[in-house]
């Protein structure tokens, strides 16, 4: 992922959220809908949560240090997983909490044009939103379902903004619908089922976004075209004759960490072995440019360790390919 498209999505969705949250919050207090305090809370928890993605984006930019060896490109990791707790607790859980109450203790909305304009109103600015987290995604989303882009991308900003987008739209719908039925039916409950809803949905989201980025802290390896193109880079026929086995990692979403055992002519001399090693970095970086940390081990391929899984012939990574 570019890191300016993810930028260009985030900020989108940062101005559409704060515009919409005073706007509902506004709405609130004329008509003491608690949809729309939900809605509030929920886009000043978005708003927060892409401030949380662009500080995140910021400190990953930071040089490698003797403690921190390998950079802190992880840093947009954690801050990912950071914005799932945000939206699981302050959205979510205030959410259910808002919304238990007022089915609890119903009472009519007023001033029903207030809460019903802005919930069109936010509809359109989130649908905006969400057209430039689409337009960014699809620059790099390639042949992936949209299910299988927000489960693979190792760049976390564009899911979280699609993920939080999507969920904000369907938040808005349930929203309207509850103040609608609110309003025809002059029974106050159906806006706390509504901002129940809405609650759930939230966590539903939440849920998803930790899965997803906790996988992307535990470390996952390159994705499976970036694999094949490694394996193909490093095999020249003469020096290295065969990939014996391989690890990636993906220290950052821009950095990718390459561990790999070579096999070489058992003849050759110690200066054409570190030639081998040097030349298949070279081809390395130039198939996969995100391959920034590479460590090539030389060995004697042998036919009866690799029937035993002593020395095995098929490489490996993360997923297994």
């Amino acid at each position: 992922m570019s890191a300016s498209g993810g930028t260009k999505a985030i900020v989108a969705a940062l101005a559409a959220n704060l515009a919409i949250a005073v706007a509902k919050f506004v709405a609130f207090l004329f008509s003491g809908s608690s949809s729309m305090l939900a809605e509030s809370v929920h886009s000043l928890a978005d708003s927060g949560n892409q401030g949380l993605l662009l500080l995140g984006g910021k400190k990953a930019q930071r040089e490698a240090t003797p403690q921190h060896p390998f950079g802190y490109g992880r840093e947009r990791y954690i801050y990912a997983f950071l914005v799932s707790i945000v939206l699981f607790s302050v959205g979510g859980m205030f959410a259910i909490y808002e919304g238990y109450e007022k089915i609890k203790h119903p009472h009519p909305i007023e001033a029903w044009y207030w809460p019903v304009g802005v919930l069109i109103f936010a509809i359109i600015a989130e649908s905006f939103s969400f057209r430039t987290a689409i337009k960014e995604s699809n620059l790099i989303r390639g042949g992936l379902t949209w299910t299988q882009f927000v489960r693979r991308a190792k760049a976390p900003e564009l899911p979280v903004v699609l993920l939080e987008d999507l969920g904000a739209l369907v938040g808005l719908i349930l929203a309207l619908g509850g103040v609608g039925l609110a309003l025809l039916t002059g029974d106050g409950i159906w806006d706390g089922i509504g901002t129940l809803c809405i609650g759930i949905l939230l966590i539903v989201i939440a849920i998803v976004l930790a899965a997803e980025t906790k996988s992307l802290l535990l470390g996952e390896s390159a994705g499976i075209d970036d694999v094949r193109k490694i394996e193909a880079a490093v095999v020249d026929g003469e020096t290295v004759t065969r990939l014996i086995h391989m690890r990636t990692l993906h220290l950052g979403p821009e950095e990718l960490l390459v561990a790999a055992k070579i096999a070489v002519q058992h003849d050759d001399s110690a200066a054409d072995v570190a030639h081998a090693i040097n030349a298949a970095e070279e081809r390395i970086r130039a198939a996969v440019p995100i391959a920034r940390v590479i460590y090539l081990e030389p060995d004697v391929y042998n036919e009866t360790a690799a029937s035993t899984g002593t020395n095995p012939a098929k490489s490996l990574d993360g997923n297994g390919h």
